[in-house]
């Protein structure tokens, strides 16, 4: 896919000219950064406030109409930047971080304000200091990095794209928000895929949102369109074929107890039970078979699976792997989506279905039986691609174009370091 500037607004030239009505020009402003001089220490009128730009957390769902205006007004914020020479590289040769004080912190300024970050008021000098320490844990916000305020690979990666294709990328990805915001229905679940983040969305505001894990490059998630129509407590997990000839094939030639120790019970064709010690393990035979995995605490969907029809066949299902949420790239699953407090999606999904509150549900995963509970009122769910987009004033949200759909290398962060 190429990124194209025939979907940017003819209107975009206004929306700029108001982004900037309370200063000379955007022009000014770039010109005043990249030329400050430093001032050395604060004074008595330093402006306190150390972003120019709104809160990054925002109830505003991606994919509403507000996102899309607010996208357009990005895109002729960046139009503007990178019509006046975008922004310096800022050199990642060390890790620049609250208490440092050197030469790089000048360029690092200077790029935090082109983007909004940091307030012009804090000046051009070698500190980095705690308004410096916010910018940077602002613009990690922005980029889905954890905001932890330190200058590191992926930091100083994202940091130095360029300003031309951060607008390509906002270009791209408004046409994906206007094909699709405002036709969610008033009542769904939105798994956004590059942001491996997941919302639960109604009456157009977010009330829940869960962090995911999303498809590996070689295992994509699909894009999908459909409804949530059951929930299965305790569910059994039954391998795909991809999982059965990639990983359990080979692990059965490391290990003969594998299927055993995992509790994996191994079913032919016409529904009988076979030894895994009768298999000849060093073909590609067993793809015949069907492997389901019992339910309990080791079962690769944990305590419960989200159903919907899907041409692909991938489902939203809770891990014993906990651990894998606390990844800064999310990108670890063989297509299905699995999700962080799962528990509390599955109760809003259930809150129509009678008998299936929290208490009664939480109950049943203690049972440890294979429970199928029908959706009363199906809830539409959504896997889309979006890697920018912007939920406010300054807001200008970017992610990891893990599949590469962007049309640019350079926004692949993740396989390229």
């Amino acid at each position: 896919m190429r990124t194209s500037r025939r979907f940017f607004l003819s209107g975009a030239s206004a929306l700029a000219a108001a982004m900037v009505a309370n200063s000379a020009s955007a022009q000014d402003v770039i010109g005043d950064i990249l030329k400050s001089s430093a001032r050395g220490n604060w004074d008595d009128q330093f402006d306190a406030r150390a972003s120019e730009g709104g809160k990054v957390a925002s109830t505003l769902p991606i994919f509403s109409l507000q996102t899309v205006a607010f996208t357009e007004q990005a895109v002729a914020q960046y139009q503007t930047i990178a019509g006046q020479g975008g922004w310096e590289q800022v050199p990642a040769t060390k890790k620049l971080q609250l208490g440092v004080d050197d030469p790089d912190v000048v360029p690092l300024r200077k790029r935090l304000m082109i983007s909004g970050d940091l307030s012009q008021s804090a000046g051009i000098s070698n500190s980095f200091d705690s308004y410096v320490d916010a910018a940077v844990k602002r613009f990690q916000l922005r980029h889905g990095l954890p905001a932890d305020g330190a200058m590191g690979k992926y930091t100083y990666t994202a940091m130095n794209v360029s300003a031309q294709i951060r607008l390509g990328q906002l270009q791209t990805n408004l046409q994906r928000l206007r094909e699709k915001a405002g036709t969610l229905g008033n009542r769904y679940v939105l798994v956004d895929i590059p942001a491996a983040q997941i919302e639960a969305v109604e009456n157009d505001r977010v009330v829940l949102r869960h962090t995911a894990i999303v498809g590996k490059i070689d295992r994509q998630t699909p894009i999908v369109n459909s409804k949530i129509n059951e929930i299965i407590v305790n569910p059994y997990w039954n391998a795909p074929v991809s999982i059965v000839r990639k990983d359990i094939i080979p692990l059965m030639r490391k290990d003969p107890n594998y299927l055993k120790d995992s509790h994996i019970r191994l079913f032919a064709p016409d529904g009988s039970e076979v030894d895994p010690m009768t298999v000849d393990w060093s073909t590609d035979d067993a793809e015949k078979y069907r492997f389901r995995q019992d339910p309990g605490a080791g079962n690769a969907m944990a305590s419960v699976k989200i159903n919907f029809p899907s041409p692909d066949g991938v489902y939203m299902h809770d891990t014993p792997q906990q651990s894998l949420f606390g990844k800064l790239m999310r990108f670890d699953s063989s297509g299905c989506v699995r999700v962080q407090n799962v528990r509390d999606l599955v109760t809003w999904i259930l809150r129509d279905t009678p008998g299936w509150d929290r208490q009664h549900f939480e109950a049943t995963i203690k049972t440890g039986e294979n429970t199928p509970v029908q959706v009363t009122n199906p809830v539409p769910v959504h896997f889309l691609y979006l890697s920018a987009w912007s939920t406010g004033p300054g807001v200008v949200q970017f992610r990891d174009d893990i599949y590469g759909l962007d049309g640019n290398e350079e926004l692949q962060i993740t396989s390229s370091l």
